[in-house]
């Protein structure tokens, strides 16, 4: 996933709401939202090349998300564990955020770089193995996250974040349409913006848009999540093709129980 925004504690019936675009090889095989079995009590989408997720919700409304850190010169060692797995590592577990971040810093290093987010009903956490200002407890607030350190100011970052406040601020009950429709934002961001770090010029300009179309990598789904103070959870996902239509879209709701 390369772009996800989210409010933490910042509207009177959500605790958080989750926006996000997952960005990947057109090629590679993924499941769409659903109930995970194996024992893991966890609802999301499924990387089918190597088993893990990009962002998942389980039965208690945990929540977990990855991104890569963006280092185009480096390639990923072989045998390099997927980062994909920390997710379900985290939602399969029983571990409290601040817990499990502390036992994943003894392993982090073993991976390529990425950036997580973890957290349960009272406490979200951000970590990185590229950042020194970690683990960070993240407090009431609006947050955006892609494939560099939490809140950097890269423009498609920036802007969803902004209409992602927004939509909080506005009254009464923030819209699952509202929240498809500022990931599905395409304009990319201005030439002399770009950050211009080893990817060829037409990528580099697709992907600074926060919906990614280009036909070998791109937005392959969207996700909406909210999870509310009374427990209630919505989840929906829009999946998209190598020209960025909409090819399904699936909504789940559910109570949560033992929150944590």
């Amino acid at each position: 996933m390369c772009l996800l925004v989210l409010a933490w504690m910042k509207h009177p019936r959500y605790r958080l709401v989750v926006a996000a675009n997952r960005d990947e090889f057109h090629e590679r095989p993924a499941a769409p939202l659903a109930w995970w079995g194996d024992g893991v009590a966890m609802l999301s989408g499924r990387d089918l090349a190597a088993g893990g997720t990009w962002t998942g919700v389980d039965r208690a409304g945990r929540f977990g998300a990855v991104t890569n850190f963006r280092e185009p010169n480096q390639a990923a060692s072989p045998g390099t564990p997927s980062r994909g797995m920390l997710v379900p590592r985290f939602l399969a577990g029983d571990m409290a955020p601040a817990d499990f971040i502390e036992r994943l810093g003894e392993s982090a290093a073993e991976f390529a770089g990425f950036n997580l987010i973890v957290g349960g009903s009272r406490s979200l956490l951000y970590f990185s193995n590229r950042s020194a200002d970690v683990p960070r407890q993240l407090q009431p607030g609006v947050y955006g996250l892609s494939n560099h350190e939490l809140d950097s100011p890269w423009p498609k970052l920036t802007r969803a974040r902004e209409r992602l406040a927004a939509e909080i601020d506005r009254s009464g009950e923030p819209e699952v349409a509202a929240l498809f429709d500022l990931l599905a934002d395409r304009r990319p961001a201005d030439d002399q913006v770009l950050p211009g770090k080893g990817l060829p010029e037409d990528l580099e300009r697709a992907i600074s848009a926060p919906f990614v179309q280009h036909p070998r990598y791109g937005t392959r789904c969207s996700t909406v999540l909210l999870a509310g103070h009374d427990g209630r959870v919505v989840t929906a996902e829009r999946r998209f093709d190598a020209a960025g239509r909409l090819t399904g879209a699936t909504r789940i709701e559910f109570a949560i129980y033992e929150p944590r």
